[in-house]
């Protein structure tokens, strides 16, 4: 959720015209990687020589990093490992989600079940794309900023957020005009939703709940009847975000040529910062507090403030964090006559919201203050979202406004604060909610580890280095980092398309570009100055990205279709072949993303990825698991593709990396475009290990949408929904769940997954789900894709197969079972004794107090 405009904020509603903490320790120099080191692109830092500093990331395919991250180089190392981190961080996020629709981007690592298509939420966004913007391959963050109101299933105003405010962001930093100006509708789109839905003429502001702010359990719903969703109030943050998305309005309509919508949104933005400033203001406490909107129990009165009336009233306490969000957009009126700046007198005092690993949600002396052990109650607990949001209000704060409240070096203590929280066992790391006087992360295992809810990039990038984006053709930088640091680099960053490096060396023998602050802009310096200040440089116009390859990855399946699949001559059974083609990659262990041939008996095994139809193939990309022991790349893979019933080896092709490497994509490119319905892979083990990938991708061009497969499918249960036969049926089934769901083709192993039927609720202990073909088939597998949420729904204590042989129920003849305990998450295999039946059934015995369900349940001839 968060930002952009700043300096074209300030100027006009329109735009017309140290903290000593305990150091963790990280890898030193590493050995040289496959990957060569590039050359320094403005002359100043080796990007392989930097990132073989950073050694710990997951994610290790160090060209992506030297293609696409800005590199940065400090005095603080904490602050280094983590700018990295968050690189790595970002990319576990970025989910292909269909050919059709390309890159999303996730909130949870999980995708829960509250999550839009492809498990994005909306919650984030802003912070999202301030991080994202600075990526110099634009593909994902192009996609994303498309996907909110061109992918069906996306949830634009599930959740408060500043989409149309991010999209100037992204202009401010790019400077493409055309980009911006074909998302104006959206933008315009955005903003007529949220008037139409949370508009209130009476008050002239939006209002919101606690939770649909992402900020449930706060210290207003608390005291309401809803106490984790809290009743509706005019929220500075809802209020500043859409003020924020009027300005990005208007400045987008004028730069379209639009006088008319640009004067309308200009009037709209004027008029709610207004309102926010006459009517959320407490002159008395100094803050920007939640407005109740309609009266509520003990006594609070519709239009008062946090503590006004009610239960607390006249507490003089009761301050937010997010009364600081007004400056994240540059709401508050520099030229006011109202001190609005005293509100930060609180930020830094111990009392207020200062802490060791804060700052605090709530200020330390609130009558609420509370620290819970699990997330999430935004009463005190430290919140990335927040601290995020809180210090890009500062750097406004400092930037554009005249104030004695907080320092520079406010600035870097707080990032610092912020750097430090986001450690766990030593190395970088972020979750949801963090104990701010501890450190300690509230962890929902398998789904907050890694939390894509907050920024950090862009405050090191625009706070501590200081780059101000904006729309003209001029280079602002303004550091916040202090003098006393010898040097500081950041090198390589894409700015309206030219190359920028900021750099600060004291006595010029570091960088050898000069003593002082240097800016250099594609090779050449732009601007010097001696000592530490602001400079301003003229740049040349926006230079366009150049075109997006429209590559689709032919091998994703995240509609959970029959096609594409893949089959294996030997999957261990604690993983899932659905995770191959699940659209995101990361190589971590827990929580996992990945499938293995651990526990393989042979020395080398197959993979098989069908596409379910013809698809013309230029490249694929392997990305190979490396644990260090048990699981390590290949030591060799071979590929072949079919074609006229037989495997042919891939002609004319070249493998990068030539030797297989782990936790990086392996890319087979194809001289010619391979048309093939199906690829083959041939792994060799290395010595002692197994293999093991997170994701495989096909890479082509193709018109969309494309083609439906045409392959045959061989589940004999299968039933795309519109077919009498095969007709499945169930002892019980669950009231949020489908019966009809567990032969539809469609596989779902999310923790939260909606394609499925359970048991869940059932009375029995023991509950039977069957298949009628309608027809007698020959039956020789029977496999079930067990589903399991780790609470009401587990994996059974054991199953049995019948079928019905015309006159009665018959048990079969097992012959193996893979695995051989029911185990959710993945396949179980069941080979029986062939039978001809026009029914088949499977008895599950429930662990209880837990029921069973199922993803999907298929049959085979053999």
């Amino acid at each position: 959720m968060r930002h952009f405009i700043r300096s074209s904020l300030l100027a006009g509603v329109a735009f017309l015209g140290q903290c000593a903490l305990p150091s963790a320790s990280y890898a030193q120099a590493a050995p040289a990687i496959a990957a060569a080191d590039k050359e320094a692109r403005n002359g100043v830092l080796k990007p392989q020589t930097v990132l073989d500093r950073m050694r710990f990331l997951d994610n290790q395919d160090w060209d992506w990093y030297t293609a696409n991250v800005p590199m940065l180089e400090t005095p603080d190392k904490e602050i280094d490992a983590t700018y990295y981190y968050r690189f790595d961080m970002m990319t576990k996020h970025f989910v292909y989600g269909s050919p059709e629709h390309g890159y999303s981007v996730t909130e949870f690592i999980d995708r829960p079940w509250w999550s839009g298509t492809y498990g994005a939420i909306v919650a984030p966004v802003g912070l999202q794309f301030s991080d994202m913007r600075w990526l110099k391959d634009q593909r994902v963050t192009r996609d994303y900023a498309r996907y909110w109101f061109h992918t069906p299933g996306a949830q634009p105003r599930n959740y408060s957020n500043w989409f149309g405010a991010s999209m100037w962001g992204l202009y401010e930093t790019w400077g493409d005009k055309s980009f911006v100006l074909s998302l104006l509708p959206d933008m315009v789109e955005q903003y007529s939703g949220w008037e139409r839905d949370r508009y209130n003429a009476d008050f002239k502001m939006f209002y919101q709940t606690g939770h649909q702010d992402g900020m449930e359990t706060n210290i207003n719903s608390r005291q309401v009847k809803d106490w984790f969703s809290g009743a509706p109030g005019f929220r500075p943050t809802l209020n500043s975000y859409l003020y924020a998305d009027a300005v990005a309005i208007s400045n987008t309509a004028a730069l379209a040529g639009d006088a008319d919508t640009a004067k309308l949104y200009s009037a709209k933005a004027a008029d709610l910062r207004a309102q926010v400033q006459n009517r959320l203001w407490d002159p008395k406490r100094q803050h920007f507090f939640h407005m109740f909107s309609q009266d509520e129990q003990d006594g609070i009165k519709a239009g008062t403030l946090t503590y006004e009336t009610g239960k607390y009233a006249g507490n003089t306490h009761g301050r937010e964090l997010l009364g600081f969000v007004p400056w994240q957009f540059n709401l508050p009126d520099p030229k006011a006559k109202v001190d609005y700046a005293a509100a930060w007198k609180t930020i830094m005092d111990p009392n207020g919201f200062f802490a060791p690993y804060g700052p605090t949600t709530v200020e330390r002396n609130d009558p609420q203050f509370k620290i819970t052990p699990r997330c999430c109650v935004w009463s005190g607990d430290s919140w990335p979202y927040a601290t995020a949001q809180t210090l890009e209000a500062m750097a406004n704060l400092l930037n554009n406004y005249e104030q004695v409240y907080v320092t520079k070096a406010d600035y870097v203590k707080l990032l610092k604060v912020y750097t430090l929280t986001q450690r766990h066992e030593g190395k970088p790391y972020i979750a949801e909610a963090a104990n701010p006087d501890t450190g300690a992360w509230q962890i929902v295992d398998g789904h907050s580890e890694h939390y894509f809810h907050s920024s950090y990039i862009d405050l090191v990038i625009t706070g501590l280095a200081g780059l101000r984006p904006r729309a003209d053709d001029v280079l602002e930088v303004n550091p916040l980092f202090p003098a006393e640091w010898a040097y500081f680099a950041l090198d390589d960053i894409s700015y309206h398309g030219h190359n920028v490096s900021i750099l600060w060396d004291q006595d010029g023998t570091r960088y050898n570009k000069g003593k002082g602050l240097t800016l250099i802009v594609d090779g050449k310096i732009a601007g010097n100055a001696p000592t530490l200040q602001k400079l301003e440089v003229a740049i040349p116009a926006p230079v366009p990205a150049l075109p997006t390859d429209a590559a689709i990855n032919f091998a994703v399946n995240n509609e959970g279709s029959y096609f594409p699949n893949f089959t294996a001559s030997f999957s261990d059974p604690k993983t899932a072949l659905q995770r191959l083609n699940d659209g995101v990659a990361w190589y971590l262990n827990a929580p996992p993303n990945r499938w293995t041939t651990e526990g393989s008996p042979n020395k080398s095994d197959t993979l098989v990825m069908n596409f379910g139809a013809v698809r013309p193939v230029s490249s694929l990309k392997l990305y190979f698991l490396d644990d260090g022991d048990t699981l390590r790349p290949p030591k060799d893979y071979e590929v072949e593709y079919w074609k006229d019933g037989a495997w042919l080896k891939v002609p004319a092709s070249t493998k990068y990396p030539k030797q297989p490497e782990g936790r990086r994509p392996n890319i087979v490119t194809f001289a010619d475009p391979v048309s093939a319905e199906k690829f083959r892979f041939t792994f060799i083990h290395s010595p002692g290990s197994f293999t093991g990938l997170s994701e495989v991708e096909a890479w082509g061009h193709a018109t969309l949408p494309l083609s439906v497969p045409t392959a045959e499918i061989d589940d004999l249960a299968y039933n795309p929904g519109h077919q009498e036969y095969p007709k499945a049926s169930a002892s019980y089934t669950s009231n949020f769940d489908k019966i009809e769901e567990v032969n539809d083709g469609k596989v779902f192993f999310s923790s939260n997954s909606r394609n499925r039927w359970t048991a869940f609720e059932s009375p029995n202990e023991t509950d039977w789900i069957q298949i009628d073909f309608g027809a007698k088939k020959t039956v020789g597998r029977v496999d079930l894709y067990l589903f399991g949420d780790g609470a009401g729904i587990r994996s059974p204590l054991g199953y049995s197969l019948i079928f019905w042989n015309g006159t009665d129920w018959k048990p079969m003849e097992i012959v193996s079972m893979t695995p051989n305990q029911p185990t959710q998450g993945t396949v179980n295999s069941v080979q029986v004794k062939p039978v001809k039946a026009s029914k088949v059934g499977v008895i599950f015995k429930h662990d209880s107090p837990g029921r069973t369900g199922l993803t999907e349940l298929m049959v085979f001839e053999k």
